[in-house]
């Protein structure tokens, strides 16, 4: 299967810890099993039927690191992630599939599963991962689940804008973003019903991705991983040593 690709390789500013941890200046440029984070994850987008990858960042190095990389190609980063993520979209189009630097241990076969699993009638889809295949697959990790009435899940980092209308999840995330600070106006962005009811965890995943696409203006959708590793990134030291660790052995 044939799509195009977005790599949200930006930057917050000051010290990225984890970069600072490995002694490199953007984690894009951390070394794990003799290759970069960037250069692992363009080669699972690669070997997963990409045919055109854009990498959404501002760093010199990592712009540089792309020089003569067939199918890729540098994009400049906004302010965050929600902001590069539509002006990726803008400038590449739909279907896109978007993903992160940081996803060390990205495989070819976890992008196919999620394309093909992937409603045909969706707009917006997010890969996200069972707890308990999680655990199964790296018992060592520490990672932040989201509660439902059918489980926690955590999330892998892959996302399909499938049309133009998934711009409008898009709109509704950096909506959110710029609003992180106040939780209380995030909540008031999904009414009083729905966050009642999931605190309460009377919500499945199913229902909960349904209610927000409908919030978004957008037709969303969960789809479940059967890799409980494509929900292990590197937001932190510990997750890097933790990736060494499963690339080691």
């Amino acid at each position: 299967m044939s799509f195009q690709a977005l790599v949200l390789a930006g930057s917050r500013g000051g010290i990225d810890p984890v970069a600072d941890y490995a002694g490199v200046s953007h984690k894009g440029l951390i070394v794990l099993g003799g290759e970069t984070l960037l250069t692992r994850v363009l080669r699972a987008l690669d070997q997963a039927g990409a045919t055109r990858i854009g990498v959404s960042t501002s760093d010199i190095a990592l712009v540089e690191a792309l020089a003569g990389v067939a199918k890729a190609s540098p994009l400049p980063a906004a302010g965050g992630p929600s902001q590069s993520v539509h002006d990726g979209a803008s400038i590449m189009g739909t279907p896109l599939l978007v993903t992160t630097v940081d996803h060390a241990l990205l495989q070819p076969e976890w992008i196919t599963e999620f394309l093909a699993k992937a409603p045909a009638d969706c707009d917006f889809a997010v890969l996200m991962a069972p707890e308990a295949v999680v655990r199964a697959a790296a018992p060592e990790t520490k990672r932040t689940y989201w509660r439902f009435k059918d489980g926690g899940y955590s999330g892998c980092n892959l996302f399909l804008l499938r049309n133009e209308t998934a711009l409008n999840a898009v709109a509704f995330w950096r909506k959110a973003e710029s609003l992180r600070k106040q939780p209380w106006k995030i909540a008031a962005l999904l009414g009083p019903v729905m966050l009642g009811r999931y605190v309460l965890g009377l919500m499945t995943i199913d229902e909960t991705l349904e209610r927000l696409g409908r919030a978004a203006g957008v037709k969303a959708a969960i789809v479940r991983s059967s890799y409980g590793l494509a929900a292990v990134d590197v937001d932190k030291p510990s997750d890097l040593d933790l990736v060494r660790t499963i690339i080691e052995r």
